[in-house]
């Protein structure tokens, strides 16, 4: 009896201690600054500019390229088909027309945002999106006004 108990008592230790140690290891994954400041140093809502960068995005099509790319499309294939094959070469170039007009028109809406990574004072990392230039560099301490980062 006194081993079983023995061995439950070790058994119990050896499971603290794992728990002991995997709550150390998920406290040291925590950031403790970021780019020199001290995330301990922040205000409540507040975070540190971790990562800045622009990223180029297709516009959205309207469908003004799908038509005209359909239509264009059409007659080619109607130009280039005879006999029974003529409606197919048709239909064909429309449907591949369209769908090429569609992302020739999204290339040509392209355009910039500006995506900012902010840390937080408990480690949490958000990534917000501009359409324009938040004026923010990696290191700045900033605040949430609107939904969007700001400098403090």
């Amino acid at each position: 009896m006194k081993s079983i108990v023995s061995s439950v008592i070790v058994a119990v230790a050896a499971l603290t201690g794992v728990s002991a140690q995997a709550a150390g290891a998920a406290a040291s994954a925590v950031e403790k600054s970021v780019h020199g400041v001290k995330l301990a140093s922040l205000c409540e809502g507040c975070g540190v500019v971790s990562d800045m960068h622009t990223e180029t995005r297709k516009g959205k099509a309207s469908g003004v390229g799908a038509v005209g790319g359909a239509v264009a499309g059409g007659v080619v294939g109607h130009q280039l088909g005879g006999g029974g094959g003529k409606t197919a070469l048709t239909v064909l170039g429309a449907v591949g027309g369209g769908l090429a007009g569609n992302e020739i028109e999204k290339n040509m809406k392209k355009h910039t945002v500006w995506v900012t990574t902010v840390t937080f004072k408990d480690g949490k990392k958000h990534k917000y999106e501009r359409a324009s230039d938040p004026g923010l560099k990696a290191g700045d301490v900033v605040r949430l006004d609107n939904g969007q980062p700001v400098k403090r």
